[in-house]
């Protein structure tokens, strides 16, 4: 790999003059970050390094909270499939592992750390033999300067990194060959401005605070006193007396009995409760870094953390106003930089982030089908549960309309109120033959006879006993003497 960069570097130097290329402008606020201990601290004259800045509990608590919240997302490989992105196997052996010694935790984790502490990320492409990208290396930022030749193209000088496949210094990398993350560029397109730009002073503070506090500390809380005589003394006496004092009776020999004489006189001093309100002045430094990095204080562990109720919301409203971007920014990066084809573009997995509690995470699937928004498999592949049949169509109920059905309905105005009926000559009726006449006839004839058939009045031929049946009469005995039926409308003898 490095043969192959450096090849590209001599080609692209053989093509300009090195005397072309120049440093990105440092006139603005930006000087090389090895020269200083973060871009802007020459500005403000902080005299906190890097190192001590990531010292602080909730620097370094930001730092480490944003990068490992976004280096456990799963990024995938996605594909545009009828205005979809759906999830394809990954050709790409970066997806899997970007380089021989880091993870895709890990990896995404360097990426946001160096972007959070120096405001640039820059990685490296390593290409096989055919040109593709086959790794991904996150450079020590400390190590890398942007250059820019005199027709506006982008060049990255870089120093031996053996870590990253560079054993020799590299003097102009072209811009095609290096992804650049930025943060806020404030002074220059090129240069990223790290949040501890603005947290510079509360992280000095909350320091000297804490600093303060343990050298209090040590003295047995004891915040110091005067000693006094009743006459004058000379200054090499008084400083005589305070070094004898110093050296036994304070720090590990607070406690001591000291043994006065001439008139002298030890007088502790006290701490008003204004002085003494230490943890809200760190709680304020604290809340001022959180707003730098754009991350609630409760996550950090500052402040008041929120009720279960409130957690979903405020993880949601974390995700909007400090992930977001970085994943965003990420996402578009690597596209560019592995040089997908079109229609492909990573996507990291928001499922890993905003994860909800059981129930509701239930009652949001269980909705999204009666809803037809996910088929009965969709819901059932976020409970890491395998597919049934029958489960991959949306399913609704049948009384529930189309749109398309409706708006045909509502062409033909069924609300409207009905015309009213317009006078007409009456018709006269057509003669009838004689042939209709008798056919009409036979037929209601017919009609009558089956309505009358339906109830039967029948009386005994015997004892004369009547009653009504459903059944014709011949069918029936006369149940108190056992005789024969006959209708009632109809006398006669009966059947023999």
């Amino acid at each position: 790999m490095f043969k192959m960069i450096v090849g590209k570097a001599k080609h692209w130097l053989r093509r300009m003059a090195v005397k072309s290329l120049f440093p990105a402008d440092q006139s603005r606020g930006w000087i090389p970050v090895f020269q200083e201990s973060y871009i802007g601290a020459f500005q403000i004259d902080d005299p906190v390094s890097l190192g001590d800045a990531l010292a602080h509990p909730t620097v370094y608590a930001c730092v480490t909270q944003i990068a490992s919240d976004i280096g456990k997302l799963r990024w995938r490989l996605t594909r545009l499939k009828d205005g979809i992105y759906e999830e394809v196997p990954a050709y790409n052996p970066v997806f899997r592992k970007p380089n021989p010694f880091q993870t895709r935790q890990k990896f995404i984790e360097a990426w946001m750390i160096s972007k959070l502490t120096f405001g640039n990320t820059y990685v490296l492409k390593q290409r096989d033999e055919k040109g593709r990208v086959a790794a991904l290396y996150v450079l020590d930022p400390q190590k890398i300067a942007p250059l820019v030749a005199g027709n506006g193209e982008v060049f990255y000088r870089a120093k031996k990194d053996n870590l990253s496949r560079m054993p020799k210094d590299i003097p102009a990398i072209p811009a095609h060959e290096i992804i650049h993350d930025m943060m806020e560029c404030l002074f220059h397109p090129l240069v990223g401005v790290p949040p501890l730009y603005a947290a510079s002073l509360a992280t000095s503070q909350g320091l000297s605070m804490q600093q303060n506090s343990a050298r209090f500390f040590q003295n047995n809380a004891q915040p110091g006193g005067i000693l006094s005589a009743p006459g004058h003394i000379k200054n090499e006496t008084a400083k005589r007396i305070k070094a004898h004092w110093s050296d036994n009776y304070t720090g590990d020999n607070v406690g001591e009995v000291a043994v006065l004489g001439d008139g002298l006189r030890y007088e502790p001093l006290m701490v008003n409760a204004t002085d003494s309100a230490m943890v809200e002045q760190l709680k304020w430094t604290d809340e001022k870094i959180c707003s730098a990095y754009k991350v609630p204080p409760y996550k950090v562990h500052v402040g008041t953390p929120p009720t279960a109720r409130q957690s979903e919301t405020l993880d949601r409203q974390y995700y909007s106003d400090c992930l977001q971007r970085h994943i965003e920014a990420i996402e578009v990066l690597l596209d560019e930089g592995l040089e997908l084809f079109p229609g492909f573009g990573t996507e990291f997995n928001l499922d890993d982030l905003m994860r909800m509690d059981l129930l509701l995470k239930m009652r949001v699937a269980s909705e999204g089908v009666k809803g037809a928004i996910f088929a009965p498999n969709e819901a059932r592949k976020k409970f890491n549960l395998p597919p049934v049949q029958g489960g991959s169509t949306p399913y609704l109920q049948q009384q529930n309309y189309s749109l398309a059905a409706l708006d045909e309905r509502d062409q033909d105005k069924p609300f409207a109120k009905p015309a009213p009926a317009m006078l007409t000559a009456p018709v006269e009726p057509a003669e009838e033959n004689e042939t209709d006449k008798m056919r009409y006839l036979l037929i209601r004839k017919s009609v009558v006879a089956e309505l009358e058939e339906k109830s039967y009045r029948c009386e005994c031929i015997e004892c004369g006993h009547k009653m009504e049946s459903e059944k014709h009469c011949k069918e029936i005995k006369c149940p108190k003497c056992g005789g024969q039926m006959r209708r009632e409308e109809r006398p006669g003898p009966g059947q023999p």
